[in-house]
């Protein structure tokens, strides 16, 4: 590692991140190499962002062409990549979900039409959904307890991780977190004055937590029953992750309001807030904008990004290679690893104990880049284009990558294993 870097990056970079492991200079496909000149097999894909991994020509001839084209404009005027994109993502959020009902789509806001509002992250996307909801003229959301929708402080109001808000509470007022799941709790709290659900369709940095089957469509019954938006945070599920276009497409259920990001550019920073039926109008000149948000570049690459995931078949792909993956990890029955979580590339190894950080860094020894989401769980969101072969290679050292772990936090070589 370049100690000289590092030193450099501390006297200049705010510390709201640990010191960093490796300083990466270069990447490739599923690879990337540090300053080095080690390798490693990206399992994280900076965080659920790259999904057509790195250096992707397809978005890299995209952003040259834009760039030789039209760089940026700023909202004030239109730009073709963006509406071109906005088509696109309403197309994708508006065709009928496998597995629902004509009554259960006329209720939600599936019919009729959708808009779109731009941004650079997720947790921007976020804060133009709580501008949507409490434009219904309601005081109150709703939130649930472990979940994570940005660090902004709107978007921070309603992540329901308590020690993350109480630094900077105040917050937003009006916002009540419900357990995660529990379809009897959420539809208790949801009255009259809800403007809104805010739900992840699984729970991303709480360690890719998915719900109780039927949950969703719970979610979006108690919301049509009291006149509530149901707002799902798409920003870590969404653009193919699941291996269906946006998670709530698997569990048949149309949502009010989506939000996106990470993956959706590909490696450029780009987030969008997307109204359907009656939730697409809510918003109203000057309610809302942003300088960059739908820049043309950052368009660009999002549009190559959906181009290539059909081209190339990424949405049946993410889910025989996740399910290869978690059928291997089962099946290596590992001591200490408890069960495998999650759907398509996106999934969480479960562990015994609190030693997630120790199997990151001796993942890291091994050339694996992977995520201790939480002390217990070990997450992994590689890119959509990760290999069979790629996955099988893991497979053999994650059985060494956790005894190692185990021992460095002085466990007994013999855990219980669960299935799925």
């Amino acid at each position: 590692m370049n100690t000289d870097l590092l030193a450099r990056r501390d006297a200049v970079i705010m510390a709201t991140y640990g010191r960093p492991a490796l300083s990466l200079v270069r990447g490739q496909g599923t690879r990337v190499w540090d300053d080095t000149g080690r390798e490693y097999v990206d399992l994280l894909g900076g965080i659920a962002v790259s999904v057509l991994g790195h250096a992707h020509p397809a978005i890299r001839a995209a952003v040259l062409a834009q760039f030789d084209t039209l760089g940026h404009v700023s909202n004030l005027y239109a730009n073709e990549p963006q509406v071109r994109l906005a088509e696109r993502l309403v197309e994708l959020l508006t065709e009928r979900t496998p597995g629902s009902s004509d009554n259960g789509a006329a209720a939600g806001a599936g019919i009729g039409g959708a808009k779109v509002f731009f941004a650079n992250s997720g947790a921007e996307a976020n804060e133009a959904a709580i501008k949507i909801a409490r434009r219904t003229g309601r005081p109150e959301i709703i939130a649930a307890e472990n979940s994570f929708h940005g660090r902004t402080l709107g978007a921070l109001s309603i992540t329901g991780q308590p020690a993350k808000r109480a630094p900077f509470e105040p917050l937003l007022p009006g916002v009540r977190f419900v357990p995660y799941g529990d379809a009897a709790a959420l539809r208790a709290a949801v009255g009259e004055q809800t403007a809104a659900v805010f739900l992840e369709p699984t729970l991303g940095e709480a360690g890719v937590v998915p719900p109780p089957p039927g949950y969703l469509a719970a979610a979006r019954a108690v919301c049509d029953d009291a006149g509530a938006l149901l707002v799902l945070d798409e920003v870590q599920s969404g653009v193919g992750r699941t291996g269906a276009w946006f998670a709530h497409q698997s569990a048949g259920v149309r949502p009010d309001v989506v939000t996106l990001a990470k993956g959706l550019g590909g490696g450029l920073p780009i987030g969008a807030c997307v109204g359907l039926g009656a939730a697409a109008d809510l918003l109203r000149p000057g309610d809302h904008g942003s300088t960059f948000g739908g820049g043309p570049i950052a368009c660009a690459a999002a549009l190559a990004v959906l181009d290539t995931i059909v081209a190339d078949g990424l949405l049946e792909h993410a889910r025989t290679v996740g399910d290869r993956l978690a059928a291997g990890i089962l099946a290596a029955a590992i001591p200490g690893v408890l069960g495998v979580r999650g759907p398509g590339l996106w999934r969480a190894i479960e562990l015994d104990g609190p030693y997630a950080p120790a199997v990151e860094i001796a993942a890291r020894q091994a050339g694996y880049l992977v995520n201790a989401a939480v002390p217990t769980a070990i997450r992994l969101a590689p890119p959509l284009v990760l290999t069979n072969a790629e996955v099988d290679a893991f497979l053999a050292v994650l059985p060494g990558v956790v005894a190692q772990a185990r021992e460095a936090a002085e466990l007994p070589g013999e855990g219980s294993k669960v299935s799925a």
